[in-house]
């Protein structure tokens, strides 16, 4: 993936944290020998290693598809399709993540999340991963997820499936559409939310909410805990996944919240004191209830289910590699 520059991050499998030093690096500064010894051995200690693409507050052309839910021939039909990768990992066995080169200029956060969103749901990924500045893991280093490392005597090392410097065929298309969409959204939002509106001013029905500070309200950590947990149980969670992915019931739950018209700064109140052990392996906490706010209020033609009809489906449990 041609960049100048790359975000690398290493976050602690167990306690989540992120680990000081360099982020931002040349892939002149990666392929170094030393670099590469510093990073084993991090990786050595726990912790797992991350790339993203770097354009500061932009996207930098490529869309992160984490496709763990996806079909076996879900490469295939990307390509014929026009929406050839650039990479393709297998983080696991039978899971993948891929990037796909849809610019050679940056993009804007909103075009890009919508983009990555419209992706994921043609190509049965994980739409919790589909903002614009997505990490994705990187190749030769072993991935050290609890959940991926269970039963095994040894790590699954992160592998490179595919890699071809290419900008998808249908890239044109793909944000041509992804634009009318955000500005039909846009149009949408305008029509229904009152200007003078107090929620207007805090409500995440516009991608540029991910900007604005996120407001505290006077709800209890106990109230925020029983409203989570009453719909953890009227949906059945844990009967239905054993190792539920919080953050796909996260965006699942300000999802129902909106549609409810709860207040947003309530939704992220009760997301911020309610969620299991949050905020987990969460960088930045407050831009992932944000984030999570955006996804929840974009349309959907094809909404996900809460729970499926059979117990226990791995594709919808989003376990995410």
């Amino acid at each position: 993936m041609p960049n100048e520059l790359y975000l690398v991050r290493l976050i602690h499998s167990v306690t989540h944290r992120p680990a000081p030093g360099r982020q931002l690096w040349t892939a002149q500064d990666l392929a170094r020998v030393p670099a590469l010894r510093s990073l084993r051995e991090r990786n050595d200690l726990g912790y797992n290693v991350y790339l993203w693409p770097y354009a500061e507050g932009r996207n930098a052309g490529y869309i992160f598809l984490d496709l763990d839910q996806a079909g076996p021939h879900v490469i295939e039909d990307m390509r014929s399709y026009g929406h050839e990768p650039s990479v393709v990992l297998e983080t696991s066995p039978d899971h993948l993540q891929a990037w796909v080169r849809v610019s050679t200029t940056p993009l804007e956060p909103a075009l890009a999340t919508m983009l990555g969103r419209l992706l994921a749901e043609r190509y049965g990924g994980d739409q919790a991963s589909t903002d614009w500045r997505h990490l994705g893991r990187l190749a030769g280093f072993a991935n050290r997820k609890p959940a991926r490392c269970a039963g095994r005597p040894f790590p699954h090392w992160v592998q490179l499936v595919h890699a071809e410097p290419v900008l998808a065929s249908a890239a044109q298309k793909s944000l041509d559409v992804a634009q009318e969409c955000l500005e039909r959204f846009a149009a949408k939002a305008s029509a229904i939310t009152p200007p003078s509106s107090a929620v207007a001013a805090s409500s995440p029905h516009t991608p540029e909410m991910r900007e604005a500070p996120v407001p505290r309200t006077s709800l209890t950590r106990q109230g925020a805990a029983a409203v989570y947990q009453r719909w953890v149980q009227r949906w059945r969670i844990r009967e239905r996944f054993p190792r539920p992915d919080w953050s796909v019931v996260d965006l699942w739950l300000a999802g129902k919240l909106l549609a409810q018209h709860t207040p947003p700064a309530q939704v992220m109140e009760i997301l911020r004191l309610g969620s299991p052990d949050f905020p987990r392996d969460h960088g930045d906490p407050e831009d992932y209830l944000r984030r999570t706010l955006a996804r929840a209020a974009l349309p959907s033609s094809s909404p996900r289910p809460v729970c499926g009809e059979t117990d226990g489906d791995s594709r919808t449990s989003a376990n995410r590699a």
